[in-house]
């Protein structure tokens, strides 16, 4: 699967600059202040966010639309406040996992549910058949999707060996978002709430045992540093979305506008092809594997990489039918199970309700 995904990915030796307009009509500036990942050294901040929705929006432009862009790090912000920045006009343009914002908007959940998707082409697959549902609900709240795109896989990073999932059992555990707390509480685990930010400081002190992010994101954040085991069974993809408020956006000029929207195509494409290199990558950038890792920082002292057995993908797959799909519809109500069924069923093959 992760061959795949690294195949899939080559796109991103040859950026597809061609969906960006290649100029703009003269007009008044158009600044805009954008927050958009959780730390400035992931991949995902350089590559996406400073260099397209910054420098090649600005090129293309022709200095007319000024984008600054920062992390949620460098706005002291956690993540979950996004939908409310973006709402009331202090940002233009904000971005945040779903599953983080899903407490403003519920339905936000359903698009990257644990044990979901394990392969990245269904993820997207999910994720684009969503964004019109999902933006019924955001407009509410005075916000659009423009765009929505992956992390890494989302993995398991701990401190102490582990063989398979049963091991968890009992072990504290970094997660974000409803259905992750749902998905190991059903194999005995014990989640805990921390922003990622916090996490590194937590895995060194030992105040959770294991904590979950993309494989290449933990090794942005130098994970490899507090902990010694990474498995490799994808649990989500932590779908991410860029919101616009919603004001702002239909007050761009058309031309504006539809240069921007050229510009998130792009960034989306170029986003889900880093997802998948992204994943192979981080895993072998943490487990010292030298000859394999292009795209992120290779760990000085190796970590173990834990390979999931089949046992492992076929309890994942029971906990997401059994556990995390009920729990999502129980959180959501029952027009999210309609939803769930009519949109992501026949991508998933799980049906709700049997």
């Amino acid at each position: 699967m992760f061959r795949s995904m690294l195949l899939a990915a080559c796109a991103l030796a040859a950026p597809a600059f061609a969906q960006v307009p290649a100029s703009l009509p003269a007009g008044p500036r158009v600044p805009v202040v954008a927050v958009t990942q959780p730390v400035p050294t992931m991949p995902q901040f350089i590559r996406a966010d400073q260099a397209i929705l910054r420098d090649l929006v600005r090129e293309r432009s022709g200095g007319r639309i000024d984008v600054t862009v920062a992390s949620h790090a460098e706005r002291n912000l956690g993540g979950a406040e996004i939908v409310r920045l973006v709402r009331a006009g202090q940002v233009e343009i904000g971005a945040g996992t779903l599953s983080t914002l899903s407490g403003d908007v519920p339905i936000l959940d359903g698009v990257d549910l644990s044990g979901l998707a394990p392969d990245i082409n269904d993820a997207r697959r999910i994720a684009e058949a969503m964004i019109p549902v999902a933006n019924r609900d955001l407009e509410r709240f005075g916000t659009r999707l423009v765009a929505m795109y992956p992390f890494p896989a989302q993995v398991l990073f701990c401190r102490a060996p582990f063989t398979q999932l049963s091991d968890l059992r009992g072990r504290r555990i970094r997660t974000f978002g409803n259905s992750l707390v749902d998905f190991f509480q059903a194999l005995g685990a014990q989640p805990t709430s921390i922003a990622f930010p916090e996490v590194y400081s937590a895995l060194e002190r030992g105040v959770v045992d294991c904590a979950i992010t993309g494989s290449g994101s933990g090794n942005a954040a130098r994970w490899h540093e507090v902990s010694t085991h990474i498995s490799n069974l994808p649990v989500s993809w932590a779908v991410s979305g860029y919101l616009v408020n919603l004001a702002w956006w239909n007050r761009l000029d058309p031309a504006v506008r539809t240069f921007m929207e050229g510009t998130f195509r792009q960034m989306s494409d170029e986003l889900w092809a880093l997802g998948a290199a992204a994943t192979r990558d981080g895993i072998d950038c943490n487990i010292g594997r030298a000859e394999a890792c292009r795209i992120h920082t290779l760990a000085p002292r190796p970590m173990v990489e834990v390979v999931a057995s089949p046992a492992d993908v076929a309890l994942s797959r029971t906990i997401f039918r059994d556990n995390v799909l009920p729990g999502f519809v129980r959180r959501c109500g029952a027009r999210c199970g309609e939803v769930y069924n009519e949109i992501i069923a026949p991508i998933s093959g799980v049906r709700f309700g049997g």
